[in-house]
């Protein structure tokens, strides 16, 4: 029997190594698994997985072939509940119970009705003996994605905020302008690595005509789903977006009355068009988010100008909100960071808690989440 305190470290490495895979194996959680034994000497880590891109192997798998023979009789740290059902591939608990591991220590239950407990019994009515807890908290940050999707079908929001130190986001007349450092910017860019999707808004893409890809060096293939609320289908053909729509995935959500002229002319350029409801002209945010998670979609972050951005505060659909401030004073002619509304709608507001404050450079970092229920 292993020490709680061992216990907890190798867990925190399982968590790590379930990071790897955020914003790449959706529709599947970002797993992570440690397998350790002892050698007679101490405790030494066998085989060590995470969920692979798209999803497949997963993390158990792919630690137990590591581990090989090593894994009977081993320990195997988990950071969500084995898989009990087939799917494209046998279920994790029956490997888990092929290796011969004794002891299984997950962090979490999984709440997929397909699992949601079965994982963990069939291992203990197996011989293997369970413990489930150690690490939750991270854990359930960690998967708030797959949880989110599971238990309110729609993907888990994160919204990104770049202000002055007055609370502006652009200059007079709707006009962009460079708020933050280039060390914002890469926290920025790491942001979209670890998000399965990325969305802004029509205004913003005619404003800034932006690329929203990852740009870090040896990340390019991190970049996320590109995704844009366009209610009338107005996204140019020339933009960046659509451009580069055949190497990167770009998908146009819009309404069911906008052209299908439009919607043919991008289809024909590689992007994909999403179709949703739509009240006084305006497409239902709910909506948007159940056509992405339907889609596969767990971790959504929303990159947009004041309209969307505030549009998503109003409705109760922000789940995260990371602010960047910058010290940088635009004035009183500036646009405000969320159209209509005070910036303390979200720093201020009762349905998020503030987790963290760092630096960046000369700009301030400020966190916000949602208290666990």
């Amino acid at each position: 029997m292993t020490a709680r305190s061992d216990d907890e470290r190798f867990m925190a490495l399982a968590l790590a190594l379930g990071r790897r895979g955020l914003g790449r194996t959706w529709p599947n959680p970002a797993v992570g698994a440690v397998v350790v034994r002892d050698d007679g000497t101490g405790l030494v880590i066998v085989g060590r997985g995470w969920t692979q891109p798209g999803g497949r192997p997963h993390a158990e798998t792919e630690a137990l072939a590591r581990a090989g023979d090593a894994a009977r009789g081993s320990t195997l740290y988990v950071t969500l509940e084995p898989c009990s059902h087939h799917g494209r591939t046998p279920p994790c608990a029956d490997a888990i119970i092929k290796a011969g591991v004794a002891r299984l220590v997950s962090a979490i239950a999984d709440p997929n009705p397909q699992v949601a407990g079965a994982g963990h019994w069939r291992l203990a009515e197996n011989g293997v003996m369970v413990e489930v807890g150690v690490g939750a908290e991270e854990a359930r940050r960690d998967n708030a994605g797959h949880i989110r999707r599971i238990t309110d079908g729609r993907p888990h929001t994160i919204l990104k905020l770049a202000v002055s130190a007055d609370g502006k986001a652009g200059l007079a007349g709707r006009r962009p302008v460079q708020i933050t450092g280039s060390a914002v910017r890469n926290r920025v860019h790491l942001m979209r690595a670890t998000s399965d999707a990325v969305l802004t808004g029509i205004g913003t893409v005619l404003s800034d005509d932006p690329l929203l890809t990852c740009r870090l060096p040896g990340m390019a293939d991190r970049s996320p789903v590109r995704v844009v609320v366009d209610g009338r289908l107005r996204l140019p053909i020339e933009s960046k977006l659509v451009a580069t729509a055949p190497d990167v995935p770009l998908w146009v959500v819009t309404s069911e009355a906008a052209p299908q002229d439009r919607e043919q002319a991008l289809r024909a350029r590689g992007a994909a068009v999403l179709r949703v409801g739509s009240t006084d002209g305006e497409l239902e945010l709910q909506g948007v988010l159940r056509a992405l998670a339907e889609r596969g979609i767990t971790r959504l972050m929303i990159e947009a100008g004041p309209i969307v951005s505030a549009a998503f505060v109003s409705a109760d659909l922000v789940d995260e909100a990371v602010v960047f401030r910058s010290p940088k004073v635009i004035g009183s002619d500036g646009i405000d960071a969320l159209e209509g509304l005070p910036l303390d709608a979200l720093t201020a507001s009762r349905r998020l808690v503030m987790t963290g404050i760092a630096m960046a450079g000369a700009d301030t970092i400020s966190r916000f989440a949602r208290p666990a229920d």
